[in-house]
């Protein structure tokens, strides 16, 4: 293993290098030398890749793979795979690397670099989330917090044994399934493909969207944000949801038609919104979604860095021990479909 100390904090981007020690499959073979981490190695971090095995050091021509820490500093991702060619493995922060797209389209036909994301590691949080928004939706508290009076009129829905459409079938859709059974829905999963989902009543394809919406009265968007999927609900899919049915999105602001939404949420066309992602992001001071009754927005915070900090701690460690020893990786991505 390479004795390779810590990358210095200054201009190259605060990279730090690793180097597994054992053999792994043919498709992951390592050539010689060290893996990187930048930007913004925190301590979290370091301490799962030296957990996992691994030894820091900076980039340099020897470094096998990179841990990117930022979304922000896309050019230099870049720039660095361009500079060091020899990088299998990449491990991004986030679930969702629709901004990575660009990158990453450019190795779709080349064996390297290995792309890895956070999917599957922030299930819990975001999940949660969802089940708050939707809670909060249906028992109207964007009408009550905004209140200044006593309400006299009645009024809420219980999420008891509701029709919930959930899109996407990644871990957090499975983590929101886990999380609504106390609550006995009848949930249909929307997914590419209509292989079946263990605990879905049904299982479609996303091109059946518009036939699942018109009975359901939860929707939540789980789903990857791809060229497919971009403003994938418009005016046509709201209005063929029903007037108390509402709508959850806790995956990217692009997949909601905004100019659609506020149109049917000031029609009274659909119950209410609960957004924790929008589009654009950030949303602008004087939004008409800011003072929408309907409406109930938090600012793509479903999962916070205290919460995922040991998330993805645990699983840059796996994907450490994966490169130094079998080459099982998770939450791989396939470049050419970005995600």
């Amino acid at each position: 293993m390479s004795s390779a100390t810590p990358a210095s904090s200054s201009a190259r981007g605060h990279r730090a290098v690793l180097t597994p020690s054992a053999t792994v499959p043919a498709e992951h073979r390592p050539t010689p030398g060290p893996i990187a981490i930048g930007p913004k190695p925190l301590q979290h971090v370091v301490d799962a890749v030296e957990s996992g095995g691994g030894t820091l050091g900076p980039l340099d021509e020897s470094t096998r793979g990179l841990m990117w820490l930022s979304h922000t500093k896309i050019d230099e991702l870049d720039d660095a795979l361009t500079t060091y060619p020899n990088i299998e493995w990449v491990q991004l922060p986030m679930a969702g690397v629709d901004m990575f797209a660009p990158i990453m389209a450019k190795y779709a036909s080349s064996p390297r670099p290995l792309w890895t994301s956070a999917k599957g590691a922030y299930s819990e949080p975001v999940a949660e989330h969802a089940v708050a928004l939707t809670l909060a939706l249906l028992r109207v508290f964007p009408e009550r917090v905004r209140a200044s009076s006593w309400a006299t009129e009645p009024k809420g829905i219980s999420l008891y044994g509701l029709d919930v459409v959930i899109v996407g079938a990644g871990g957090i859709a499975l983590e929101i399934m886990r999380l609504l059974a106390p609550f006995d829905p009848r949930i249909t999963i929307v997914r590419r493909s209509s292989s079946p989902v263990d605990g879905a009543a049904r299982t479609v394809p996303a091109a059946q969207l518009d036939e699942v919406l018109p009975t359901a009265d939860v929707v939540i968007v789980a789903a990857a944000m791809t060229d497919d999927t971009a403003k994938m609900f418009g005016t046509p899919q709201f209005a063929a949801m029903k007037d108390t049915a509402v709508l959850v999105n806790i995956a990217r602001g692009g997949l909601v038609d905004t100019d659609a939404l506020v149109d049917a949420l000031d029609s009274g066309s659909l119950w209410g919104a609960g957004l924790d992602v929008t589009d654009p992001e950030p949303l602008p001071e004087g939004h008409p979604l800011w003072t929408n009754d309907r409406a109930l927005i938090t600012p793509h915070q479903a999962d916070t860095p205290d919460m995922v900090a040991p998330l993805l701690a645990e699983r840059i460690r796996h994907n450490v021990r994966a490169l130094e020893g079998d080459g099982e990786f998770i939450g791989v991505v396939d470049p050419a479909v970005g995600y």
